[in-house]
């Protein structure tokens, strides 16, 4: 049978996973369709309702703290204009050690979080312009390290997330082996975090408890934000 060399994608893909310090464990998995929420729910809360839609976002022309939804498919978003007034969503698919990969869109001042396994927070906000980060910035791992630099872009651009995260492990008694890992994290092609350790779970997540597999979660309590391209592949590190 005459050898046919790998597609040059497919190197490249491999090189990357491997200078990541992992390999791939399983098929990759899109929990968004980018045609409806099918596969996701939200965590009710006693203010506020859910304000989750699917549509084509942009910056609202009369007011920049907000987004404008139009028809069509492409990213879900949480159409609220301030604190308060949404609830978090999160998949009801679980992973456990993953490399996640998402964009999202903030308008002026918005604040959200992407939540691996829904417990440990990867933070969202409109930190463009920003010299000084702290632990609340966009890119900081909420409560435990601020980024290494502002990657963040001008509120309205699409900007994109590659988080490699290693899950926590526990023996058959259910006592936890070894703690979570961030791996690696980057925004917008800049490295901002690596082999960032995690004590415990992020408050205000989907159960505030560690586990072995859990969803992904997007905070929508704290102001509008629009996610697409979502994709987790599941991965041994």
């Amino acid at each position: 049978m005459k050898k046919t060399s790998p597609p040059l994608v497919a190197i490249a893909g491999a090189l990357l996973l491997f200078n990541a310090g992992g390999v791939v464990a399983d098929e990759p998995a899109e929990p968004f369709n980018g045609t409806d929420l099918s596969g996701w729910k939200t965590k009710d809360k006693p203010n506020g309702s859910d304000a989750w839609v699917v549509g084509i976002p942009s910056l609202d022309a009369a007011n920049p703290k907000a987004l404008a939804v139009a028809e069509g498919g492409g990213a879900m978003v949480n159409k609220v204009t301030g604190h308060g007034q949404s609830w978090d969503i999160y998949s009801e698919a679980k992973w456990g050690s993953c490399r996640i990969e998402v964009e999202l869109m903030v308008p002026k001042g918005a604040n959200s979080g992407i939540y691996v396994m829904g417990e440990y927070e990867v933070q969202v906000l409109d930190s463009w312009g920003k010299e000084k980060l702290g632990g609340g910035d966009m890119g900081a791992i909420y409560g435990a390290q601020p980024p290494r630099t502002n990657a963040c872009k001008e509120p309205g651009e699409w900007q994109r997330y590659v988080i490699d995260f290693k899950a926590p492990t526990f023996d058959a008694e259910g006592k936890k082996t070894a703690n979570a890992k961030f791996i690696r994290v980057e925004l917008n092609g800049e490295v901002l975090h690596e082999n960032v350790e995690m004590g415990g779970p992020t408050p205000a997540g989907v159960t505030g408890r560690e586990a072995p597999e859990g969803p992904i979660m997007f905070q929508g309590d704290h102001g509008p934000v629009a996610y697409r391209n979502i994709r987790i592949t599941p991965m041994d590190f």
